[in-house]
């Protein structure tokens, strides 16, 4: 995969970089990991510029990320409520749960956009929460661009300093992609395990209900 990304940001430059990370953000199989370790060796061998590879970066994956979060909050909670109710034990969440979940994500939330954007596998699926559960669009935007300006710096970093062998970047952080996503089935599994459906009578104070 990694020769159509070198050979793109070739010919396009900081454009393609920003291109890739766009797609990158809205299809999570194109790695994030590559297309910044190449741009970072193109900027140490004087091709491209650091910081702007960081900002082309850091610009095409928020675009994906705004797409995802205007996605999610016009689909709404509410629009969910139905299949929650009947399917809550699937998705190991019940009605109940969703409003202690904005209440959370009222404190909470921007940190958790922030770290999330750090974090391998989880990072382009932040937004989805965010939308459903209406995070203000100002604390999505601060957040989420800090935390993924961070991360593409860290990986043009790295391209930058290892150069050709910007692969071995993947050696570090393919592990760790792979420890969060066995953290995450093992997590579903336990809550699978442990969940039981509230009762359907279960009530929910008219302000949570109004909230989401």
């Amino acid at each position: 995969m990694s020769d159509w990304i070198v050979r793109l940001i070739e010919q396009s430059g900081y454009l393609g970089v920003g291109f890739l990370m766009f797609l990158e953000t809205v299809f999570p199989p194109i790695p994030s990991e590559v297309i910044m370790s190449v741009a970072g060796v193109a900027a140490g061998q004087g091709k491209l510029n650091y910081g702007f590879v960081v900002v082309a970066g850091t610009a095409g994956a928020m675009l994906g990320n705004i797409l995802w979060y205007l996605a999610a909050r016009a689909l709404g909670i509410q629009r969910l409520e139905p299949i929650i109710r009947r399917w809550g034990r699937w998705i190991t969440m019940s009605w109940s749960e969703v409003a202690r979940a904005q209440r959370w994500f009222d404190e909470h939330g921007t940190f958790f956009v922030f770290l999330g954007r750090l974090l391998p596998t989880v990072r382009s699926l932040v937004s989805v929460p965010a939308g459903l559960l209406k995070m203000s669009f100002r604390r999505f935007m601060l957040a989420s661009t800090l935390g993924t300006a961070a991360w593409t710096a860290i990986l043009a970093g790295a391209g930058f300093k290892l150069g050709e062998n910007y692969r071995d970047v993947d050696k570090v952080i393919g592990p760790a992609a792979n420890a969060i996503l066995v953290v995450l089935v093992a997590g579903y599994i336990y809550r699978l395990w442990t969940h039981r459906n509230m009762p359907v009578e279960e009530e929910i104070s008219q302000t949570d209900l109004t909230s989401l």
